[in-house]
């Protein structure tokens, strides 16, 4: 699924999906494998509640102040791109649905069409990958239009099912789009080295 450097050489074959490139979501029905390590383990459940929670407030209370909307947002995009950097092959099932939920658009529509090939793919690979934001910031936001960007730093730790875990580090780019569910990724990439953060708000 979020589209979005280079990963260790495995030892074995069900480990070549722990040292996969980050390239991103799309394309990731092509080689499901490519995208073990953009998976982290948050529960469905959580997240949803989150969502429908932050946009019934903001429905209800008028829109918030510019600052708190950022900071909404921001955390909308974090935990999204955090999900998408978490996958148990013990509860794939459940990561996938979590993916279902975070996201919107056509990479919705990726991941909804793939997702059994894919759940087959990481349960033979037997995988676990899981992710921390150490940073994140806004790189735009159209309140009226409803659209965002953002820019996060994550840590992956993939861990095959022998062996030793592998941690890398990455950079990824996001768009988010405002849903009547709440704020909804609608593609994740690899950020582009000198990608920055413009602090503009239109």
């Amino acid at each position: 699924m979020t589209t979005t450097t280079s990963g260790t050489t495995a030892k074995s074959t069900s480990e070549d999906a722990a040292s996969a490139r980050p390239h991103g979501v799309r394309g990731w029905a092509a080689d499901p494998l490519r995208v073990t390590a953009l998976v982290l383990a948050v529960l469905a459940a959580g997240f949803a509640a989150w969502s429908g929670w932050s946009w019934y407030s903001a429905a209800q209370a008028g829109p918030p102040p510019a600052s708190q909307l950022r900071d909404q947002v921001l955390q909308a995009g974090e935990q999204a791109a955090q999900n998408f950097n978490t996958l148990d092959y013990r509860t794939v099932s459940r990561g996938m649905r979590l993916w279902e939920q975070s996201s919107t658009g056509t990479l919705h529509d990726e991941i909804t069409a793939g997702a059994a090939q894919f759940e087959k793919q990481i349960k033979q690979a037997k995988t676990i990958t899981t992710g921390k934001i150490l940073d994140g910031a806004l790189t735009s936001l159209n309140a009226k239009a409803g659209t965002a960007t953002f820019i996060v730093a994550v840590q992956i730790t993939v861990t095959p099912p022998h062996g030793t875990p592998t941690v890398k580090q990455s950079r990824l780019q996001g768009r988010l789009t405002r849903t009547p569910s709440g704020w909804k990724l609608s593609s994740l990439t690899q950020a582009p080295v000198g990608a920055v953060n413009s602090g503009k708000t239109p």
